[in-house]
């Protein structure tokens, strides 16, 4: 007897890669179901890279009404000041837009939508309220949400999710945590006149990455008048909405009127029934997945955040692409994560690619390091504080560029456009034969000429 399907690919997670991926699936002839629990389009659209890149604007208007006067504007003296509920209102607005903007690109693509919780009830099978649907394949793509049990009582703490949708701003705001989110919030909340505490456990933030970015991005919030207290964890925070206690791990203890949760995510894993396919999850509750993003199960996959690989909206998406074209089209190509840029938006922000001096020196093979530290022509009309730094690190061997670090206004966008080169493999020769654009900052990456230092010994 032919065992009866209602579709060929069901995904659970209507965000970018969940989208991305039943999109692709579809084009291919697939039917396609995907269910989605909350909002269609996932953290990165509803509250994530989206919402926050638009209060990083508005953070970035704050700057430039400063900056304007000492280019020749003539501003009204106590006339300017950040409305946080009209920024909210247009924010609701864009986010509602962009919904529907996914809804209609799914139904185009003729992938039937279901809205509720799935629950896994078995191979091939799940549940959405009171419908079951059976799947030939099943794709999971639930993405990641806030830890909120990682402190004694920071589980009443907002995270980046409430602070998105605050109508005013808090006086002052204490950060707990040292990764994206907490820099890249911290940093606008100080720009738009937020008296702003970062506590982090490291001495320097921004785990992972270059360490002379994150050193270099220490000054930069402590530039911006961020109150860093560094080397200390939080043991506890006590009190509620208005006045918060933090307690910090020696014992010292401070009061805050708006505490943000910026302590990381965990895959959206929990009660979705995946134990009965014999899943067994791994740390944090991700999903382990092979090079082809197969679990453990016949059948069904992962992408994204709930396989607590690489957490980037474009990583996601490129996986579900690659997977619906393997699964469905006649030709793939699974995404290198070893080529993965990215940008933390803080205010300068950050972008990287490849690798960061610490795994050059694990490689132990001789490497030459090109770095570049100045004052834009921007802060220098004007005697301003702000600078960039640019950093190449270089095989010495074979002379292929394997990094690429950037402190710096429009470190996104520049590195962006160099992953390319780093995508095709360029050594610094080729670097050094492009032609410059003047003047930009971006032209610092083909000047360099002369190696800062050279390594060798790994003694």
């Amino acid at each position: 007897m032919t065992e009866h399907f209602d579709f060929d690919l069901l995904t659970v997670g209507a965000g970018s890669g969940g989208v991305a991926a039943s999109r692709r699936a579809a084009a291919h002839g697939a039917k396609v179901g995907i269910v989605e629990a909350s909002r269609v389009g996932g953290t990165c659209v509803i509250r994530g890279c989206v919402p926050k890149k638009l209060l990083m604007y508005a953070a970035q208007y704050g700057d430039a009404l400063r900056e304007a006067v000492e280019y020749g504007w003539v501003l009204p003296e106590g006339a300017v000041r950040f409305d946080m509920a009209r920024w909210a209102a247009r924010k609701a607005a864009e986010i509602d837009r962009l919904e529907g903007v996914y809804r209609q690109l799914l139904a185009d693509s003729g992938v039937t939508l279901f809205e509720g919780r799935a629950r896994v009830l078995g191979p091939h099978t799940v549940r959405v309220g009171a419908q079951t649907l059976r799947a030939r394949r099943l794709l999971i793509a639930t993405g990641a949400s806030p830890v909120r049990d990682s402190i004694e009582g920071i589980a009443g703490c907002p995270t980046s999710d409430e602070l998105l949708d605050l109508r005013e701003l808090p006086a002052d705001a204490t950060v707990i945590g040292a990764g994206y989110i907490a820099l890249e919030f911290a940093s606008m909340l100080a720009r738009l006149g937020v008296a702003v505490r970062l506590v982090h456990r490291a001495d320097l933030p921004l785990r992972g990455f270059d360490e002379d970015v994150r050193r270099r991005l220490a000054g930069a919030l402590d530039l911006a008048g961020i109150e860093r207290v560094s080397g200390q964890g939080v043991k506890a925070v006590r009190g509620g909405p208005g006045r918060w206690e933090v307690v910090l791990d020696d014992g010292r203890s401070f009061v805050a009127s708006f505490v943000l949760n910026a302590t990381g995510r965990r895959p959206n894993t929990a009660d979705l029934g995946l134990e009965t396919l014999g899943i067994v999850l791994g740390k944090h509750g991700a999903i382990p997945v092979d090079e082809r993003l197969q679990t453990a199960a016949e059948g069904v996959y992962a992408i994204g955040d709930v396989t607590d690989r690489l957490n980037l909206t474009p990583v996601a998406i490129a996986q579900g692409r690659a997977l619906a074209d393997a699964l469905f089209g006649p030709a793939h190509r699974f995404p290198d994560l070893r080529l993965a840029a990215t940008a933390v938006f803080t205010l300068p922000p950050v972008g990287a690619i490849g690798l960061t001096e610490e795994a050059m020196r694990r490689r132990r093979e001789p490497y030459r390091v090109f770095e570049a530290d100045f004052r834009p022509m921007r802060q220098a009309f004007f005697a301003g504080a702000e600078r960039c730094y640019m950093k190449l690190l270089v095989d010495a061997a074979s002379d292929r560029v394997m990094g690429v670090h950037m402190l710096g206004a429009d470190a996104p966008e520049i590195v962006q456009s160099l992953a390319v080169a780093l995508s095709c493999a360029a050594t610094k020769d080729q670097f050094d034969r492009t032609l410059a654009v003047h003047p930009t900052a971006a032209e610092e990456f083909v000047l360099m000429r002369q190696p800062a230092r050279v390594v060798e010994d790994f003694s």
